[in-house]
């Protein structure tokens, strides 16, 4: 069988390229706030007919640097929000975060587009090549260098009932689902056949979904939560002339009766406190007052020696604190330097945590007792988007607690795909999660991963909810990601093999 299908004009010209990268950022929207899944199957099955009828493994990776370029351009596109924060100082760096992270990301797009090309040959198994490499490449983009799971490729069915599906084969099984079908359709003739073939995929998955029961709602005697969401904006967060003003929003909305009974937990968002706290800071006296005999669990910078943590602290009724969790999975560049001791070595400072700089990260997921609430998971912001995190707690827990600071994420599309995923980690584990933002989007949210009370974006308020219950532990939970790890290897490895196979065989004839 020949490495290479015979080329085409609109294949190999001078148009491919920009019609790749067009393909890739139309894919985009099938992400959430767009969440248009039909659209993104059409746009991807294009792309990948693109590099099936490009002149080698060499042309595809080009093909597949624009898809993933384009698709990640629109789908990270709230990544130059951090920059604007302070303007005068960062706002320099925004377009560039934004093409080397489009381009980074696409470097795997790129590698997964070649790698189908070179297993699938011309056309007879470029489906599954396809559907393996590109599952595979977004696997390990979950786990290489720390990872970075955003914009999954089977997070375009979140807002469907497809996503039910993630309780049984995960975001990565659904990656896979999802790139089979674009990978038959690209490789149908025609392409009236290959749309209707999609469209009547994703209402089989949508239908499959609908199958999966609803989660059992609230008892009568269940605790009862007070999610508060002071509505700080990033800019005022630590300005002294604001800070004092958000801290009593927190401290206003913790001690507010309401006309109605006493919540049995109060939540704040990440770093809540405008301060760097240590062991009998006032602040805690102040929290424990606006509490009245509550616990109240809140995220804080929590100073130990030289080190600075991004913390959780849960206070109880009596001003103790009862616990602390400190985050493990930290951002890179943003809340601590890779290798920033090696600095040194370079005549400079060192950019390491142990030396002050930056935050240092935690032992590792563990469970906090809330005592009559049972035990969370907690994930504080970034931590949630990462399916291994929560399978790989020692225990599984009664529910998910996240706090977040999403003001980071602009306004637009960056804390409704934040929502989503925390979403998904409910479906995956069939867990219940509490979400509180600081901006927004704090929700409730229950085992089947619906929103169930909610405060929007860019509102201060508070409001109390029953702890939903927890449902039976899911597959996914069960499994995690080996199983798909090692179908993805053996498949490609089939694949490997039916190629050198078909080569000999030629040779020999």
């Amino acid at each position: 069988m020949s490495d290479g299908a015979a080329p085409t004009r609109a294949a190999t010209g001078r148009w491919a390229y920009p019609l790749a990268a067009v393909t890739g950022a139309v894919a985009g929207l099938g992400q959430v706030p767009f969440a248009l899944p039909p659209v993104a199957l059409v746009a991807l099955a294009f792309a990948a007919r693109i590099a099936l009828r490009a002149a080698g493994p060499r042309r595809a990776a080009w093909v597949g640097l624009a898809t993933g370029t384009g698709y990640f351009a629109v789908t990270l596109h709230w990544i130059v929000e951090p920059f604007f924060v302070d303007v005068a100082r960062h706002g320099w760096m925004a377009p560039f975060a934004l093409v080397f992270m489009a381009l980074g990301f696409g470097a795997f797009w790129a590698g997964a587009f070649a790698l189908a090309r070179w297993l699938g040959g011309d056309r007879g198994r470029f489906a599954p090549a396809f559907a393996l490499s590109l599952a595979g490449v977004e696997l390990l983009r979950t786990y290489l260098l720390t990872g970075f799971p955003w914009a999954l490729l089977g997070y375009v069915w979140t807002e469907t009932p497809a996503a039910q599906l993630a309780g049984w084969i995960g975001p990565h099984g659904l990656t896979l689902l999802t790139a089979l079908a674009v990978g038959i359709a690209a490789v149908a003739s025609g392409w009236l056949r290959p749309a209707m073939g999609l469209v009547s995929l994703w209402a089989l998955v949508m239908l499959g979904g609908m199958l999966v029961p609803p989660a059992p709602g609230a008892a009568r005697d269940a605790p009862v939560l007070r999610l508060v969401q002071p509505n700080a904006p990033q800019d005022r967060k630590w300005d002294p002339d604001y800070a004092q003003t958000y801290f009593r929003r927190l401290l206003d909305a913790t001690a507010d009766r309401g006309g109605g009974p006493r919540p049995d937990l109060v939540v704040w968002p990440e770093t809540a406190i405008p301060y760097s706290i240590t062991p009998g800071h006032p602040a805690l006296d102040f929290v424990a007052d606006a509490a009245g005999g509550v616990p109240v669990a809140f995220g804080v910078q929590r100073i130990d020696g030289a080190r600075i943590y991004n913390s959780l602290l849960l206070l109880g009724p009596e001003g103790r604190i009862d616990d602390t969790y400190d985050k493990h999975h930290l951002v890179p560049f943003g809340e601590f330097i890779p290798l920033g001791s090696l600095a040194r070595y370079l005549g400079l400072r060192s950019f390491a945590a142990q030396d002050g700089y930056g935050y240092s990260a935690g032992p590792g997921p563990r469970l906090v007792d809330f005592g009559p609430l049972g035990r969370a998971l907690p994930l504080i912001c970034y931590e949630a988007i990462f399916p291994q995190d929560v399978t790989g707690a020692p225990e599984r827990p009664d529910w998910l607690l996240q706090v977040t600071n999403d003001a980071w994420f602009g306004t637009f599309a960056g804390p409704q795909q934040s929502l989503a995923q925390a979403r998904m980690r409910s479906i995956e584990q069939g867990l219940p999660m509490v979400r509180v933002a600081n901006t927004g989007i704090s929700a409730v949210i229950d085992a089947r991963g619906r929103v169930l009370a909610s405060l929007p974006l860019g509102e201060t308020g508070y409001f109390d909810h029953p702890l939903p219950p927890a449902g039976t532990p899911t597959v996914y939970a069960r499994t995690g990601d080996w199983p798909w790890m090692a179908l993805i290897l053996l498949g490609l490895a089939g694949l490997g093999l039916a190629m050198r196979r078909e080569r000999h065989l030629d040779m020999a004839g």
